[in-house]
């Protein structure tokens, strides 16, 4: 069954958003905005980098989680009660890590990897806790969405391959919290690091703070994440430039242009993964990452140009029904 694109509906339009989340989403807005005031206004570092870069990167990437979790909360269709209370749980332990993370940088110490005392060893693991929960909201709301039935198949590919994406990116943030060989030999009372290769804290990206020296898990680790937004965000601009480009209003031939957007991100996690564990900066890629990515660059745009002279020989529909933008997934 091919659907089209119905231009006369909006964006977005009716959708039933979370809105403890919403409310969280406002609540990192501010969050980041005095962040921003604290970049100006404090001349403090905390382990190299300036004291309010962190706050201003978590309430960034919880606000894009708080909106997108949100909307995907929005999208179920059964079991919506218990839908609407992972989102809530999510978003309550959102907060309580983004009030470990200022509350640190109010008392000029680090919140990660931090067990130099009873006090920052019990937040540390109350961060970690959060993490948990967090991942497992969005894991068992990802379930719930692989289960809808009668969806636009495009834009359900994007979503479930976003949530599956997301959650391996997340995931991915384990792997910075064992302890490195050096901490061991020398124990200063911190468990765990970002940097591969070499100690967290040297010469990294502006505001980032990723590694430009040494391999950096957080690079993948955010990569892999905002697949949660960057691909059911593909699929909504796939849905609007088919109202202009005749050769995507069939459903079929947007979702498999998302199939290889999806393969072609999950790869590129994968091989910015393998880089930072081999401890190669992200701006100094080895032979083997270069010749890799341009491999990938390579199959996914030829992969693109086939479907879609594939798909110019289809007879598109007229625009009808189409599940769009903001509708069910």
């Amino acid at each position: 069954m091919q659907h089209t694109v119905n231009a006369a509906r909006r964006p977005l339009a009716g959708v039933p958003w979370h809105r403890p989340l919403l409310l969280l989403a406002a609540l990192m807005t501010l969050t980041g905005l005095v962040s921003l005031a604290g970049l100006v206004a404090d001349p403090r570092e905390i382990v190299g980098a300036p004291a309010w870069a962190k706050p201003l990167k978590f309430s960034i990437s919880f606000l894009l989680y708080a909106l997108t979790l949100s909307w995907l909360i929005g999208q179920v269709r059964s079991k919506v009660r218990l839908a609407w209370w992972l989102g809530t749980a999510a978003a309550a332990a959102v907060l309580v890590e983004m009030v470990i993370v200022v509350g640190a940088v109010l008392a000029d110490t680090t919140s990660h990897f931090n067990v130099t005392t009873p006090l920052s060893t019990m937040l540390w693991r109350v961060m970690a806790l959060s993490i948990v929960v967090i991942w497992l909201a969005s894991l068992i709301v990802g379930i719930l969405l692989f289960r809808l039935e009668g969806a636009d198949p495009a834009r359900s590919t994007a979503v479930r391959a976003g949530v599956v994406i997301g959650l391996a990116g997340m995931a991915l943030g384990f792997l910075m919290t064992t302890p490195t060989a050096a901490q061991l030999e020398n124990w200063q009372g911190v468990s765990g690091a970002h940097t591969v290769g070499a100690a967290d804290g040297g010469a990294g990206l502006i505001l980032l703070g990723w590694s430009t020296v040494a391999g950096d898990l957080r690079v993948p680790h955010f990569v892999g994440m905002h697949a949660l937004q960057l691909l059911p965000i593909s699929a909504i601009l796939l849905e609007l430039a088919a109202r202009r480009v005749s050769v995507l209003r069939d459903s079929r031939v947007r979702r498999q242009l998302l199939r290889v957007l999806a393969a072609f991100y999950a790869a590129v996690v994968a091989v910015l993964t393998l880089q930072a564990l081999a401890g190669q900066s992200v701006v100094d890629p080895g032979p083997g990452a270069v010749l890799g990515s341009s491999a990938l660059v390579l199959l996914a745009a030829l992969s693109i140009a086939v479907i879609l002279a594939r798909g110019r020989g289809a007879v598109p529909l007229e625009p009808a029904a189409l599940p769009v933008v903001g509708g069910p997934v």
